[in-house]
């Protein structure tokens, strides 16, 4: 392999086996928006020299506090502090949370070499608390570094990041929950079917999707990996959202048709990903990751803030080393089967419910604060006992035994701001199911069809559905329900697209435009379904019913004090 200056610390038979060095030799471009094209497409994957030099210039590039610690200062520091410990099994920080070290064809002396450096960051960055990912990102770069000084001066110029537009590394266990959360929201949203499969295989889905950074950062192989972080340095966090969504739709084509008998989906997953060369390649897997269609940057980073938000309320903030990763406790599916009671849904049936909510809700568990049983047919007992609860679950059965209902975003009592006229309310994270005798869930019609919403920056006039919706605004948008999918980020081209719900002493409707999703008459005794333009649903059960039972569920957060 032609490259001596980078080849130190690997193993080059299995480099070259894995990566050929025969690419180009010299960059074309240096405009930003060609630069990420070559990245998406491959361009100095194949030299192994190229992608030193391109690492070498995006890492420059990074903007960062002024002092950041370089070569000269692990020369410095490296024997003081890897002289405390014996060479010959050195001991990762504890904010890697135990991650074994990827061996991404390095030699014995690179994999000892990322150990030191890990020490070395821990000792100069005593602010990161929890970063099970930088083993991978280390070992990455030692490939493309001339030595270990140089490898710990490029991770910590990523380190020292403080452009607040750009995200590279989560560095707390805060941050890295509330990204396993968020992508649980965009996986619920955007990979249906795969989610569908994963809440079959699973008792708990929020602890198969606390595997996503492991998927990329160790579980890829090398040359997998090396081209994910390419386009990683150059567009940022929002590709390893993009990538792992991927390769969740890949696991489930490669499942489909085949029993679902799992017992461990998350260690299937984890397999499936180290085989992934059996049936995917890096360009295919690139290619699905951008076909996915997902709102801006800024959108996600909302989102990331709420879920922070959700767990700050719940006290998660600081890693507990008592329990092990196979135990993880915080972050759950809060449906406990000992004191769960219902007349419509079984444990099982409500916690596939929960596996569709927004993730910060999923953290708490479901009470039950109104049921035609106990609180009789009365739709003024329904809001007398709902108004202040946000969000709800509506659950009801049929005379027929059928199930369905609506999960919905905002408080009821919201109805009473337009005088006593039925108006439309809500947000785009509302959406309808039906659980007997088909399980099928219904969302926001732009979730599935983006193109439905105008450009958020278009200086046109507000539609009524905007306006109608304005009342939702928060001078702190985190603390919304809705900051991912919420109806004010968007100029909605018609009404019929943002009417979520609908309540007046008459009756309640849920989803409008061409039809209901759902009517519900006064004395909660009727009801009729049909298709909606806000949800493209067909209908929830009998177009025409009779209600046999009632219930609406809010959700407890058991760590906070009322």
């Amino acid at each position: 392999m032609d490259t001596p200056e980078y080849n130190r610390f690997v193993d080059p038979e299995k480099m070259e086996a894995m990566i050929p060095d025969e690419g180009p030799k010299d960059m074309i471009s240096t405009d930003f928006q060609e630069i990420k094209q070559l990245a998406r497409q491959g361009y100095w994957a194949r030299n192994y020299t190229l992608r030193g030099k391109v690492y070498q210039k995006l890492i420059e590039d990074i903007p960062c506090r002024t002092v950041t610690p370089d070569a000269c200062v692990y020369s410095d520091i490296v024997g003081k502090i890897v002289g405390k410990h014996s060479s010959s099994n050195l001991p990762l920080p504890e904010f890697v949370d135990n991650s074994l070290v990827p061996s991404y064809c390095l030699n014995p002396q690179g994999e000892e070499a990322v150990r030191k450096i890990l020490l070395c960051i821990a000792n100069q960055f005593p602010d990161i608390s929890f970063c099970p990912t930088l083993p991978a990102i280390v070992a990455l770069l030692l490939h493309y570094s001339i030595d270990e000084a140089e490898c710990f001066e490029k991770t910590c110029h990523i380190l020292a990041c403080n452009d607040p537009s750009k995200r590279f590394i989560d560095q707390s266990f805060l941050a890295f929950e509330s990204s396993c959360m968020t992508f649980g929201d965009l996986a619920n949203k955007y990979c249906q079917a795969a989610h569908r499969m994963v809440v079959e295989l699973s008792e708990d889905v929020l602890q198969v999707y606390c595997d996503w950074h492991r998927w990329l950062f160790g579980d890829l192989p090398f040359s997998y990996f090396a081209r994910v972080f390419d386009v990683f340095m150059v567009e940022g966090y929002k590709v390893l959202y993009r990538v792992a969504l991927a390769i969740l739709k890949f696991y489930c084509k490669a499942k489909a048709g085949q029993p679902l008998d799992s017992d461990n989906v998350k260690q299937d997953i984890r397999v499936f990903v180290r085989d992934i060369e059996k049936s995917v390649s890096p360009e295919k897997l690139l290619d699905k990751s951008f076909a996915i269609r997902l709102f801006s940057r800024k959108e996600i980073q909302l989102l990331q803030m709420a879920n922070e938000t959700a767990l700050k309320q719940k006290g998660i903030t600081v890693y507990n080393k008592s329990v092990s990763s196979s135990q993880r406790q915080f972050v759950h599916l809060a449906v406990h089967a000992e004191n769960f009671q219902s007349e419509i849904v079984t444990v099982k049936e409500m916690r596939d419910i929960w596996s569709w909510l927004p993730e910060r809700f999923a953290l708490c568990q479901p009470l039950l604060i109104f049921s035609t049983m106990q609180h009789g047919y009365s739709l003024t007992r329904l809001y007398y006992h709902c108004d202040g609860h946000e969000p709800t679950l509506l659950l009801l059965k049929t005379t027929t035994k059928e199930v369905c209902g609506a999960y919905l975003s905002t408080d009821w009592r919201d109805r009473n701001k337009f005088g006593g006229k039925l108006s439309f309310f809500g947000t785009g994270e509302c959406f309808v199911f039906r659980l007997k005798p088909k399980v099928q869930r219904y969302v926001w019609v732009v979730i599935k069809h983006p193109e439905l919403a105008k450009n958020q920056n278009s200086a046109s006039e507000p539609t009524t559905s905007s306006l109608q919706l304005s009342h939702t605004d928060s001078t702190d948008p985190s603390k919304r329900l809705s900051p991912f999918l919420a109806a004010r980020h968007f100029g909605l081209p018609s009404k019929a697209e943002s009417l979520f719900m609908a309540g007046s002493n008459e009756c309640i409707i849920i989803g409008g435009g061409g039809g209901q999703a759902l009517y519900i008459d006064a004395d909660l005794n009727r009801g009729h379904t049909g298709h909606c333009e806000t949800f493209n649903n067909e209908p929830l059960c009998s177009e025409n019913f009779l209600i046999s039972s009632l219930e609406v569920w809010g959700f407890w957060n058991a760590d906070i004090q009322e």
